[in-house]
């Protein structure tokens, strides 16, 4: 799938105004199906520091386009991290191919050959992504006014 926003390039742990390096804890589970055996991926969880770079690790990108999303998902009872992963290799492999807190961003990938989990937005990076629409400002859906008259009889 094609996105402007793309999984940026991790070479080391970083933590940024607006990017976060985080760990997603995955395991492969065995799922017993009627007349055959399936494994599917679970999320377990997330590691706000990890020691180093591995598979697991991916960037939280924080982008100013998507504050609209952000807010959506902080004010929710729950608030969630999304992780995309690749269907395309093997099932034992994984292959992360993003890490997003916008979901809209996620669902796009829903439809396709991705696989999404999601898992509770730990506490910390609430707190961080509250900081950055607050560097920001609330990005508001702004309608374009119409001229005067438009669709309406003149007076005169």
């Amino acid at each position: 799938m094609e996105d402007s926003h793309t999984e940026p390039s991790l070479a080391h742990v970083i933590k940024t105004e607006d990017r976060w390096s985080i760990e997603c804890h995955l395991e492969l589970q065995e799922m017993a199906g009627k007349f055959w055996q399936t494994w599917q991926w679970n999320l377990l969880g997330f590691d706000l520091h990890p020691q180093q770079v591995n598979t697991n690790v991916s960037v939280l990108q924080l982008y100013r386009d998507e504050r609209t999303d952000y807010r959506f998902n902080l004010s929710s009872t729950q608030p969630k991290l999304f992780v995309v992963l690749d269907n395309h290799q093997d099932s034992d492999v994984l292959n992360i191919v993003m890490l997003t807190a916008a979901q809209s961003v996620a669902g796009r990938y829903m439809d396709t050959d991705y696989t999404v989990l999601s898992f509770d937005m730990p506490l910390a990076v609430q707190a961080w992504m509250e900081a950055f629409i607050g560097r920001h400002g609330e990005l508001l859906e702004i309608r374009r006014k119409k001229r005067k008259g438009a669709g309406r009889s003149s007076e005169k």
